[in-house]
Formats: structure tokens, C-alpha cells, sequence
């Protein structure tokens, strides 16, 4: 079985090496030195040969790839280090509560007021109804209505406040999005050991391998002992077809030793 990870390839990083030789395959037409691709063998017979050599693959740019680790390592460690400062956490705090308390009353306000309206106008109207008809039937009334008047004020506040809150949401989102970018000094260490990867492991490789007679259909893993294919322990039997029995040694077996009875005449009786 060939390999399947490499040791020194961390696990984030194992799916760039993957996009590359995708890419370095599918591209192959462009480059002169691939032009037998599909030949002999063709681009998922070139991709298991890859994968089972990304090991040596990813040494050929283990330089830049410890390099492009480091700055990785060095820029979340800073990242981890410098927490948010007091002042921004407590104006964070008080813009979400002030939020909070906001949408509370955005969400109570209308329905209470709607609620006591239904209740005074109902009782006041029901009052109404009644002989003789009670002083304060019209102050229930009015108060109804008052509470109408604020319902209808309630809720043109909750529809401004829900709009202030989204475009004011929206702008935060915008902001964040801007401000998260990969640093230059990440990019260019990343891009580095992408080219030297592709330019100086992957394409080689795959080079080599067409190149090498060896290679074909019946052979996923190649031997190559003198050029980049890795000889991956794969051995073929020993098989060997039997001797001649001159050739060997005689088996150790002897017919055994039959001897006739000593039977006797007459008058010779038995010893």
C-alpha cells in the first residue's frame, strides 16, 4: 500500500497540495514536457502515482514550506496576544445593551398599548349600554382612544428602530469584512512555497514519470531508484520453476529389506 500523508505536510495544508496537482494536471497541455500525458498513462493514473509520493514531493520545497509555517505560527500568536482594549469592549457593551433595552421596548410597547386599548374601549363602549349610563363611560372611551393613538406611535418607533438596526448591522458586517485580509508578508510566504512545490516537486514528478519506459498502466507506482519516483517496497515474487531431480538431492528413502522366511524341509525343523 503506497502512502497516503505526509509526515512533514500538516493536515490544513494537505488540500493545497491536492488543488496543485489537479491544476498541474489539467493544465498539462501547455507544457511541452507532459505532451505524452495519456500515452501511457493517463491523469488518474498520474495523480495516484503523485499521492502516493507526497512525501517526496513536499521535501523538494520543505524550505519555504517551514518558512511559510513560521510566519503562519508567529502572526496567530500575535493575533491571540492582543486582545480588544477596554474602552472598545465597554462601548461594545453599551451599544448591545442599549440595542437590547431598544428592541424590548420596540417589541412591548405596541402590543401593551394595543392591548389596553381594546380593553378601555370595550369596557367604555359596554358601559355605554347601560341605564342609566356611568359617569366615567366616557372616560373609558377617551382613554381607549389615547391608548389607540400610542399603539399607532409605538409602532412607527419599532418600524424605525428595526431599520436603524439593520442598516446599522449591515455597515458593521461590511466594516469586518474589510478588515479581515491575509497580511503581505503570509501571502508572499504562502505563494513561495506554492511555486517551489509545483516547480521544483510536482512537475518534476510528473515529468519523470512519463518519461520513465517503465511506467504504464499495469505499474501505479513505478520504480525508479536513480530519479524522483520513489521506490515504495514493492517487490515482485521470487518465483522460481523447479529443478530436475539431478539437480537436487535424491530423497532420503530406502526400499525396505524383504527377506524370504527360512522355511526348512521335513525334516529340517525350525532352529
Amino acid at each position: 500500500m503506497h502512502m497516503t500523508s505526509a509526515p512533514h505536510l500538516l493536515s490544513e495544508d494537505r488540500p493545497e497540495f491536492d488543488r496543485l496537482l489537479d491544476e498541474a494536471l489539467r493544465t498539462a497541455h501547455e507544457r511541452p514536457e507532459l505532451a505524452t500525458l495519456g500515452e501511457r498513462l493517463n491523469a488518474e493514473q498520474l495523480r495516484t502515482m503523485a499521492m502516493g509520493a507526497r512525501a517526496l514531493l513536499t521535501a523538494a520545497a520543505a524550505a519555504e514550506y517551514d518558512h511559510y509555517v513560521k510566519v503562519r505560527e508567529d502572526l496567530r500568536d500575535e493575533a491571540l496576544s492582543s486582545p480588544r482594549t477596554t474602552g472598545e469592549e465597554d462601548a461594545g457593551q453599551g451599544v448591545g445593551g442599549g440595542a437590547g433595552v431598544s428592541a424590548v421596548v420596540a417589541v412591548l410597547a405596541p402590543v401593551l398599548a394595543g392591548t389596553a386599548m381594546l380593553i378601555f374601549l370595550l369596557v367604555g363602549y359596554s358601559l355605554k349600554m347601560v341605564e342609566p349610563e356611568p359617569a366615567f363611560a366616557g372616560t373609558m372611551l377617551t382613554a381607549g382612544w389615547l391608548f389607540g393613538a400610542l399603539t399607532v406611535a409605538a409602532l412607527l418607533f419599532a418600524v424605525i428602530g428595526l431599520l436603524v438596526t439593520a442598516v446599522r448591522n449591515s455597515a458593521t458586517e461590511v466594516g469586518a469584512e474589510e478588515t479581515v485580509s491575509i497580511p503581505d508578508e503570509l501571502s508572499r510566504a504562502r505563494e513561495a512555497w506554492r511555486n517551489a512545490l509545483l516547480e521544483r516537486g510536482i512537475m518534476p514528478f510528473l515529468r519523470d514519470a512519463l518519461a520513465d519506459p517503465s511506467a504504464g498502466p499495469g505499474y501505479p507506482v513505478p520504480r525508479h531508484p536513480g530519479g524522483r519516483i520513489p521506490d515504495l517496497g514493492y517487490t515482485a515474487p521470487d518465483f522460481t520453476s523447479p529443478g530436475s531431480p539431478s539437480q537436487g538431492p535424491r530423497p532420503g528413502y530406502s526400499s525396505p529389506d524383504f527377506t524370504s522366511p527360512d522355511f526348512g524341509g521335513p525334516e529340517h525343523g525350525p532352529q
